[in-house]
């Protein structure tokens, strides 16, 4: 005969988690941990961004006062000759080689060789000194220089043969005023 399961007491939490399976418990149990486990975890991180806010405040707040305060800068007394010394500097650094040096290359032909390249950069003028056979390819290559865009005005300032050397070649110098861009 077949066991029959009679129960006539009334339902109560107590008899249900007696009739519930062990199982169902402990992953009920585990659960509960769990959830209170991530809402301790929660609750920590709010108080560390309560902590960084604070802090965020308090940096925000100290930077505030540093930038209200004037900055006292000491004056020092630079002396005349060593500003000029300086801004000779500076000058010279900021000249624009490239360019002087690409347009005076775009303008040398083979038969002319390239002897001394000075430039001043108070006056924007750059002395050229170079060699050639004769006097038409000169005039030529100052021709060819005044095409040049950076160059404002090409002025030959002297020419001379040079008898020492045996091929005697023509000497010439001369100044070529550049634009700054």
């Amino acid at each position: 005969m077949r066991q029959m399961n009679i129960d006539f007491a009334p339902r109560s939490l107590r008899r249900s988690l007696f009739h519930t399976h062990p199982a169902v418990l402990a992953l009920g149990g585990a659960g509960l941990l769990l959830c209170a486990a991530a809402g301790f975890g929660g609750w920590k991180l709010v108080e560390q961004q309560r902590l960084r806010e604070h802090q965020l405040r308090h940096i925000q707040e100290r930077a505030a006062a540093i930038s209200a305060r004037p900055v006292e800068v000491a004056r020092v007394a630079i002396p005349e000759g060593q500003a000029a010394f300086v801004n000779g500097a500076i000058l010279q650094l900021n000249l624009p080689w490239r360019d002087l040096q690409d347009a005076v290359a775009a303008a040398t032909p083979r038969s002319v060789a390239l002897v001394a390249m000075e430039p001043d950069p108070r006056k924007q003028v750059l002395k050229i000194t170079a060699e050639t056979k004769t006097s038409d390819e000169m005039v030529a290559y100052v021709a060819e220089l005044k095409q040049q865009e950076l160059f404002s005005g090409v002025t030959l300032t002297r020419h001379e043969i040079n008898e020492q050397d045996p091929n005697r070649p023509l000497r010439f110098q001369l100044e070529a005023a550049w634009v700054s861009r």
